[in-house]
């Protein structure tokens, strides 16, 4: 069973059992067996996604002066990775320490 979330509240047996009971009732639902879900499971996130990159990159928090910050976040979608780029470019021609 996968780790629910903080705050989840499961149905009580009896609230499952009314909650079933009625999916049984409705002609256009499928409820799939515990069989039928192991076997179609492994085909339902088959491929969802982008690909794994091969270099990925560190989280980190970092503080930017308002007015670089708005201007990145306006040039649209894709700021952070022109902000990596920017200090990318900004090594090759500086030295540090």
């Amino acid at each position: 069973m996968p780790k629910l979330k903080p705050g989840h509240i499961s149905p009580t047996p009896k609230e499952d059992a009314l909650i079933r009971k009625q999916i049984e009732a409705d002609p256009d639902a499928w409820c799939p067996t515990d069989e039928e879900w192991e076997r179609i499971k492994p085909t339902v996130r088959a491929g969802v996604g982008r690909p794994k990159a091969e270099a990925t990159q560190e989280r980190i928090a970092i503080r930017l002066s308002p007015g670089v910050l708005e201007t990145f976040r306006a040039s649209g979608a894709g700021w952070q990775t022109r902000i990596d780029a920017a200090l990318r470019d900004w090594l090759r021609t500086h030295k540090l320490g």
